[in-house]
């Protein structure tokens, strides 16, 4: 028979948690241990983890759910190649410098991706070519090999 000791919860918690996972980010990105998904854009790479992609962006979530797939390559065709990492250092980061030339642009990405904090209403095994159009996104084009 279990005595009221048996039963009574511990809290065990590590204070340094959210810090420690805020620096950890940023140093998978840039030693790029454990990815798991690549963004090909204008002839350039950026090797990425599908957790941080699906965490902060609904459009990435979506389908990487919807096209499960070990590492698949999604290509973004109508994005430009700075848009793209910039976009991938604010997830890794939570913040990104860019100039009052590239903001409009750089939102604009963020819109079509969904890039949770960056978007308003989103804060809160084989070889298959899937062809996704978001024309309700103002047309940006990307493709998804696996």
């Amino acid at each position: 028979m279990a005595t009221p000791k048996d039963t009574q919860q511990f809290c065990v918690r590590w204070n340094s948690y959210q810090s420690n996972l805020q620096s950890a980010f940023p140093k998978l990105l840039t030693n790029e241990h454990f990815v798991d998904v690549t963004l090909a854009c204008e002839s350039r790479m950026v090797k990425c983890h599908k957790v941080v992609l699906s965490a902060c962006s609904a459009y990435f979530e979506k389908l990487l759910v919807q096209n499960p797939c070990q590492h698949p390559i999604i290509f973004m065709k109508d994005m430009k190649y700075w848009e793209v990492q910039a976009l991938v250092d604010f997830m890794y980061k939570g913040e990104v410098n860019v100039t009052q030339d590239e903001l409009a642009s750089l939102l604009k990405a963020a819109e079509a991706l969904e890039v949770r904090g960056l978007c308003g209403q989103h804060d809160g095994p084989g070889n298959k070519l899937m062809q996704l159009r978001l024309q309700q996104r103002g047309g940006w084009t990307t493709t998804l090999l696996c």
